[in-house]
């Protein structure tokens, strides 16, 4: 009976080693139950709670503002850059898996292995730019959330909206316990299947689709470049970096792995699970960019509207052509991915200044009074968010201030992961493979080009 027992409390606190055994269960586990892989329900189940910090991650990267910019994309040309989806997803996962691996084998947020390893000076700048950068999404974003349901309810002050907003998403932040935002961040990430449903219904030429999505077609014109730096750019930004690592520290706190001992334990089925964790969310965040431009190419770029600003104006201009119904989801997505995205911006910053000013451990597994600073980003970046929307700072510039600022940091934070990721003294048995480094270094001269074509974009 003892036996049994530390069986079950050993699985309780290694989720992804119960998996491994063909266990099920969730984070308050109390008893366990064997699968019957004969069910496909029970198939769905077990695979639903694999997912974690990567389907969260991927699925906060399509924020109001990649939408918008997805849009425009398919808008100004047509399918003719929808190949990028498949494009990038290879170089994000690998990005984002190198992020989930220094997490796991470290047990230490980005920053703090930034800060234990490398120059403060690198560190300090590109986490003073990474915040500026987010509270200018935030600020856009909560901006696009608000136009999003003055769609649905005309009638609604934008105002009232963008501090509504704000401060339900602030709450949720600080006083909601970590399973249960984790939880409710989870589920969030299925609105983006609105965006697959939307772009369904245009009814597109499946054969065209295709066709455009396997062959690469690109004119080098100036606004053509431009908007493939933007799509890297909205796709592959430094906060999803921080927030992958801290989240995977977070997961193995709250699974009880509180030293590095612990989290050695079954290393490689932890790295399993991590891994499809990824690459799910990583392919799912990919996708509706693919379902997104679908839409926008389909009904606006066929319809000659080839100018979208907003994720809010892409779903007006749908409305005449594509129903309400693809109206309405494209509106309820913009709002469910805000939600989504605007607190993980929020964090990522928080995770980065923390670490970077030497705090031992602070997150989101902590309460407001046990981890002021960790929570004092959050409110400072969610405050100032708000009031972008009120100093008149039109949102397409305060996206553009954000791409220009994560071309800068992008590229440094890239190449430091490289490093990290690839150094036998850090990471051990779980280093990078020449293929992930090799792809790693094809991302890190990518996105320096990205750039520099952002800076470039905002010179006169």
């Amino acid at each position: 009976m003892k036996k049994r027992k530390k069986v079950i409390e050993r699985v309780i606190e290694t989720p992804a080693e119960l998996l491994d055994r063909g266990i099920v269960g969730g984070e308050k586990l109390t008893k366990a139950i064997p699968i019957n892989y004969s069910k496909p329900v029970k198939k769905a189940k077990d695979f639903w709670f694999l997912l974690g910090p990567g389907l969260t991650t991927g699925a906060s990267d399509d924020d109001p503002s990649g939408i918008a910019t997805y849009s425009q994309t398919g808008a100004q040309f047509g399918f003719g850059l929808i190949w990028l989806a498949a494009f990038t997803f290879p170089l994000m996962a690998v990005i984002q898996e190198m992020c989930a691996r220094i997490g796991l084998v470290t047990g230490r947020g980005l920053a703090a292995n930034i800060r234990h390893h490398f120059s403060l000076k690198v560190l300090y700048f590109s986490t003073f730019l990474l915040f500026i950068a987010n509270t200018f999404n935030i600020g856009a974003d909560i901006g696009a959330m608000a136009n999003a349901l003055q769609l649905l309810y005309p009638k609604l002050n934008f105002y009232y909206l963008i501090v509504g907003l704000g401060v339900l998403i602030l709450l949720l932040q600080i006083f909601t316990s970590y399973i249960k935002y984790a939880r409710l961040l989870k589920y969030l990430a299925l609105i983006l299947f609105a965006y697959i449903v939307s772009a369904i219904l245009t009814h597109p030429n499946y054969h065209t689709l295709i066709h455009y999505a396997l062959l690469p077609h690109i004119n080098f014109s100036k606004n053509e470049i431009l908007l493939i730096c933007a799509i890297l750019g909205t796709t592959i930004t430094p906060y999803l970096f921080f927030w992958q690592t801290g989240q995977e520290v977070e997961e193995e706190i709250s699974d009880g792995q509180t030293n590095i001992k612990l989290r050695q334990v079954n290393g490689p089925a932890k790295l399993k699970r991590m891994r499809i964790d990824v690459w799910v969310g990583m392919f799912l965040s990919n996708l509706v960019m693919f379902f997104i431009i679908t839409a926008a190419a389909n009904v606006l770029f066929t319809h000659g509207i080839t100018d979208i600003k907003t994720a809010s104006q892409a779903a007006l201009a749908l409305k005449p052509f594509a129903g309400n119904t693809t109206y309405l989801l494209f509106a309820v997505g913009i709002i469910g991915v805000g939600l989504l995205a605007i607190p993980i911006m929020a964090a990522s910053s928080a995770y980065a200044i923390s670490e970077t000013i030497g705090k031992k451990y602070q997150g989101l597994n902590l309460k407001l009074n046990k981890a002021p600073d960790f929570y004092g980003v959050i409110i400072i970046s969610m405050i100032l968010g708000i009031l972008i929307n009120f100093i008149g700072l039109n949102p397409i510039k305060a996206l553009i201030y954000s791409a220009v600022l994560n071309g800068i940091v992008a590229p440094v934070i890239i190449i430091l992961i490289i490093l990290l990721a690839s150094n036998k003294k850090v990471m051990g048995q779980f280093k990078n493979s020449k293929i992930a480094t090799s792809f790693g270094w094809i991302l890190a001269v990518l996105m320096s080009i990205s750039g520099i074509a952002a800076i470039y974009s905002m010179l006169p």
